[in-house]
């Protein structure tokens, strides 16, 4: 199987231009190809893996990533996809974001002896000379087709500012700017970015030439991966201090039946073989390829020995026995009124709620267990021995955990 074969059958290939040009230089290790992330927060989130697995994987076939981050189009906001228009960002805040990123993606990607480069689209676009980069670049641009794009379209109702309107030329102008200092020759994006990869790819052919080499491809559900990064209480990170090696264990271990066979094709690097066979499991069986998922993320991510102290809690969690790893909640003293303390504060307190209404709706609904029992009282209370020691496990759902323990 070629690797542009495997990269069809794993579901990350959705568009493409030139396939048979992609196909040579993909299979024979000759694809420099970059792929953006935007520092829009200082760690990167589970919607990036998919990105950040194709780059590994097309790494390890001899081809060269270039991981480009948006220091200078952060300035700006892409509009894709949004309603409204981005806040905007101080300098400093993205250059601690970028900071951030680069050693994120350095577990992913090996960036020795010049096997993968990290730039910054800031180091060509904060100095541009806006009347040369109009003539030179904004000649090439045809404003109808640009607002033919779906990206702009779903704007002009609502309002589309003239800053944003340039994100396409800038993205870009970023595809010609790495193939005139990098021999960058392929791009691959977001399916929501299929617009302004076609632009970048059309600029650098009409400049300079028909012999110019430049192809695109984007990723199929791609907005799809992004939505993957979300849940009820926000992003699920890929900095430990934000979201711990147990936590992100057990999003993985709990994702929804229909989408564990594909989250192990795209995002995983087992064997397809091995995957397929496990696409013939059902029942309880489907539990043991959730395990096998997060317990392999979890490890690309935190290292092998974080990924088995992740699984080695959730089998403790889930036999009864108390999960040495799992995210720690402390209470003091002062949280408990004559020595006790009701389940709604023990709720508040451990951040499994935001509000004591919340929590009040939590346990009339059945979904609130102490110690492997369920607690259905809103008045139910607990002395402050119990949080002493190993303290006590609460959970709010299926999915939510906390050991709560005194400070």
């Amino acid at each position: 199987m070629t690797v542009f074969d495997e990269l069809q059958k794993r579901g990350l290939l959705a568009q493409l231009t030139d396939e048979e040009e992609i196909k040579e230089l993909i299979n024979n290790g000759k694809a420099t190809f970059y792929i953006g992330f935007d520092p829009t927060a200082d760690s990167l989130h589970v919607g990036h893996f998919m990105a950040l697995c194709l780059m590994k994987r097309l790494q390890m076939a001899g081809n060269k990533p270039i991981a480009l981050i948006g220091g200078g189009t952060a300035m700006i906001g892409d509009p894709s996809g949004r309603t409204d228009m981005r806040s905007m960002m101080t300098k400093e805040t993205i250059e601690h974001n970028c900071e951030c990123f680069k050693k994120q993606m350095s577990r992913f990607i090996d960036f020795s002896d010049g096997k993968a480069l990290m730039v910054n689209n800031a180091d060509w676009l904060m100095d541009l000379n806006y009347i040369e980069f109009i003539r030179d670049i904004g000649a090439h641009f045809s404003v109808n087709r640009m607002l033919s794009a779906e990206c702009y379209k779903q704007r002009m109702e609502k309002g589309l500012s003239f800053l944003e309107f340039n994100y396409m030329i800038m993205q870009s102008y970023d595809f010609l700017s790495l193939y005139e200092r990098y021999g960058c020759n392929m791009q691959f994006g977001g399916d929501d970015q299929w617009s302004n990869m076609l632009g970048g790819t059309e600029l650098i052919r009409r400049k300079l030439g028909k012999d110019a080499y430049a192809m695109t491809i984007t990723l199929l559900l791609n907005s799809e991966g992004k939505k993957m990064g979300k849940t009820q209480k926000g992003a699920v990170w890929l900095d430990p201090n934000k979201t711990s090696p147990f936590e992100f264990y057990q999003y993985w271990r709990n994702v929804a039946d229909a989408d564990v066979l594909k989250c192990l094709r795209m995002l995983t690097f087992l064997p397809l073989e091995q995957i397929e066979e496990m696409d013939k499991w059902e029942g309880s069986e489907l539990n043991k390829a959730k395990e096998i998922l997060a317990f392999e993320l979890t490890k690309l991510v935190h290292g092998e020995e974080e990924a088995a102290k992740a699984q080695e809690s959730a089998k403790a969690l889930f036999s009864g026995g108390n999960a040495a790893d799992m995210p720690t909640s402390q209470l003091e003293e002062a949280d408990f009124i004559d020595g006790k303390i009701d389940i709604l504060a023990v709720l508040v307190k451990s951040g499994l709620t935001a509000s004591r209404s919340e929590a009040r709706r939590a346990v009339e609904q059945g979904g609130v267990v102490v110690s492997d029992e369920k607690v259905t009282d809103i008045k139910a209370s607990f002395d402050m021995a119990a949080f002493e020691g190993d303290g006590i496990v609460v959970r709010r759902g299926k999915k939510n955990f906390r050991k709560v323990v005194m400070k």
